[in-house]
């Protein structure tokens, strides 16, 4: 359980306001009295006002989010860099397929049962679609991530060249011999690991 935000330590099962006649946060059941019952302010210290229903439904949310996680059993990510370009790549797979709703279209809106005037829902997904993928662009371009992943390539290379070396002096191969296969071994990694993320899923 996570604690309150209004007594730290408290067991969010509880209410964990502060109270004015005794001492100490509420024990009451979180949520007591109110239509958000098992989480936030109990309806004696505000669990009904508007800022307390929405702050009820984001821990209910949470609490299901950290549940689905839970159940899927989700991997730590390991490379943020490599998982924000995938993202990107998603995002813009996304703005076009949108794209291509919007293009099928005949009028970008259209008259409602009142008759009043809407923007099509294809109109809405493609401005959102567009927005998502401006800012993963802009974070990306903000972060260099490119010469990032590449200095990373570089080292991960330099790495199992040096345990290739390793391998070969153990085996007795020096000299020449040994300065050529590094060469190789290097440059068939450098190759493996030239393509850029994007081309590799768009070929």
């Amino acid at each position: 359980m996570t604690a309150s935000s209004s007594a730290p330590g408290l067991d969010s099962r509880y209410c964990g306001a502060q109270r004015k006649q005794q001492p100490g946060p509420c024990t009451r059941p979180a949520g007591w009295g109110t239509d958000h019952a098992g989480a936030g302010r109990c309806k004696l210290h505000g669990g009904s006002t508007p800022n307390q229903k929405a702050s009820a439904a984001r821990q209910h949310a949470e609490a299901e989010a950290r549940a689905v996680l839970a159940e899927l059993g989700v991997a730590p990510v390991e490379d943020p860099l490599k998982q924000l370009l995938a993202l990107a790549g998603q995002v813009l797979a996304w703005q076009k397929a949108t794209a291509e709703l919007v293009n099928r279209l005949d009028a970008v809106r259209y008259q409602s049962a009142t008759g009043s005037e809407q923007i099509r829902a294809e109109v809405v997904l493609y401005e959102r679609a567009m927005d998502r993928a401006v800012a993963v662009l802009t974070a990306i371009a903000r972060l260099n991530i490119e010469e990032r992943l590449a200095a990373i390539g570089e080292r991960q290379i330099d790495v199992l060249v040096r345990a290739v070396e390793a391998a070969l002096a153990s085996v007795g191969i020096r000299g020449e011999d040994a300065v050529e296969a590094k060469r190789i071994v290097a440059r068939h990694l450098r190759a493996l690991d030239s393509a850029s993320p994007f081309e590799s899923r768009e070929s």
